[in-house]
């Protein structure tokens, strides 16, 4: 069984010694969130939170970090439950998977009393799930994969763990090569635009290589010569064609795209 648990809120460091790092994170804390108006005229909002980190503040990692560091070391001591529950713990800043062949109530309560009462931090209940990863259609996403088990392609009676990058990871890099390729980059030659995306690319690949990506990569190799082409005929007054006897595959390949 997986446990996924996710941190939501954050208070303020209430232990440290240096005066002018709580300042610094004291201003991050209570920057405020500024909300854009509506289309009719309405005003901007803007408001401070009471408690936690501002939604997407870049100083919510880092007091991840600070803070689930010391759950770290607990849960791996040698009485915590690495030793007497057989459990593993993995972590990417305030998002965590514990992994055990059974999920006791006695490591729940470990779990729950270490980050709640002892941490004095809030769990996120609405996104916290204990699964049995081999259940039939149980899948586990974490961070921007997805883990599944299917089973045998040839049918030979067992299954095969997939990992591969999540539906989301894959809707927010749509999202970023829609960016990468919108109408405010029309001004942009093929060869640079080209090169840009050949950096993105490269780098998205290099993260989302482990397990089975062949899917995903020949659906985002699709999905990036679909914008390419639309790049093409959106910088012409008439419909752009490739040369004669050149594909748009070809076109592309020319300046150096990169297939992942």
């Amino acid at each position: 069984m997986a446990g996924l648990i996710r941190i939501r809120r954050i208070p303020v460091l209430r232990h440290w010694s240096n005066r002018s790092v709580l300042k610094l994170i004291r201003m991050w804390l209570e920057t405020p969130v500024v909300e854009p108006g509506g289309k009719q005229g309405e005003p901007v909002k803007w408001s401070r939170p009471q408690k936690g980190t501002p939604q997407g503040g870049v100083i919510s990692p880092l007091l991840a970090n600070l803070y689930l560091h010391w759950f770290d070391r607990a849960f791996n001591r040698p009485d915590g439950p690495t030793q007497w529950a057989k459990a593993k713990l993995v972590r990417y800043a305030d998002d965590f998977v514990v992994l055990a062949r059974y999920q006791s109530p006695d490591l729940i309560g470990f779990i729950e009393s270490k980050i709640e009462t002892w941490l004095d931090l809030e769990i996120n209940r609405e996104k916290t799930k204990v699964l049995k990863l081999n259940e039939k259609g149980a899948s586990l996403d974490f961070p921007g994969y997805t883990f599944r088990y299917y089973d045998d392609l040839r049918g030979r009676g067992w299954q095969y763990l997939n990992v591969c990058p999540s539906a989301k990871a894959l809707k927010r890099e749509r999202e970023k090569l829609h960016e990468m390729t919108s109408y405010r980059q029309c001004y942009k030659p093929i060869p640079d635009l080209v090169e840009d995306l050949n950096r993105h690319l490269k780098g998205w690949a290099n993260y989302f290589e482990f397990g089975y990506p062949r899917e995903a990569f020949r659906e985002i190799n699709t999905y990036v010569r679909y914008r390419l082409e639309q790049h093409l005929k959106r910088r012409s007054q008439r419909p752009f064609r490739p040369p004669e006897g050149m594909s748009f595959n070809d076109h592309f390949r020319k300046p150096g795209l990169v297939y992942l």
